[in-house]
């Protein structure tokens, strides 16, 4: 069972920490799918990462988004989220599924400090200023992109032509293809385990 956590900030943010056997010294923070569709910090795709991640001795903190705000006050939530995290461990990443792949993709265009990303199913855009793909060239470490052949919910495609270009260019991008729509009903595992092992792998890493 995770820890029940308040964040800082005007929004009024609950999370769950799930913590590794152990003190671990780094965590990943999850964002959740779109909160207007029932997406909330218990989702089985966030809670299958956080045990992938947990399982490797990386600490996860999933939080719930605070009142509806278009996108503006969700990134928000994520930014306050890696805020609380930074306080208290040595390194701190993001993930997020859907709405919240996004969101983690915007915030971590914005604090460098966020060395690694994995983003599972985003779609394109929140917002005008919420924007994955333009978030893609702001990043500079690892970036992972995990996305479903049948997904026809999100409007993922630009993100990952975005990231093949990232990944041509150079720059560390792993993509996962994954048979499925874009809910993943069943393959819980099946993407659990290489965002785990991806995030873990750099978490692990010295900066």
């Amino acid at each position: 069972m995770g820890r029940t956590v308040r964040l800082g900030g005007d929004r009024n943010v609950t999370a769950t920490l799930d913590q590794a056997d152990g003190e671990a010294t780094a965590a990943v923070v999850a964002c959740p799918p779109h909160p207007q569709h029932r997406g909330h910090r218990g989702d089985t795709r966030l809670r299958a990462v956080s045990a992938a991640l947990t399982d490797r001795g990386v600490d996860c903190l999933r939080f719930d988004y605070g009142p509806w705000d278009n996108g503006y006050g969700e990134c928000t939530d994520a930014d306050n989220a890696v805020s609380w995290a930074r306080t208290r461990y040595d390194r701190v990443d993001i993930f997020g599924f859907s709405f919240g792949g996004t969101a983690a993709l915007v915030t971590a265009a914005s604090r460098t400090e966020l060395c690694v990303v994995s983003a599972l199913a985003p779609t394109a855009r929140l917002n005008q200023d919420a924007d994955a793909v333009e978030a893609l060239g702001y990043i500079n470490g690892p970036v992972q992109i995990v996305y479903a052949t049948r997904d026809d919910t999100a409007d993922w495609e630009p993100v990952v032509d975005r990231a093949r270009e990232r990944k041509s260019s150079g720059a560390k991008t792993e993509l996962v293809e994954v048979e499925s729509d874009h809910f993943f009903v069943g393959r819980e595992h099946d993407i659990a385990e290489p965002i785990g092992r991806f995030l873990a792998a750099h978490v692990h890493e010295e900066k």
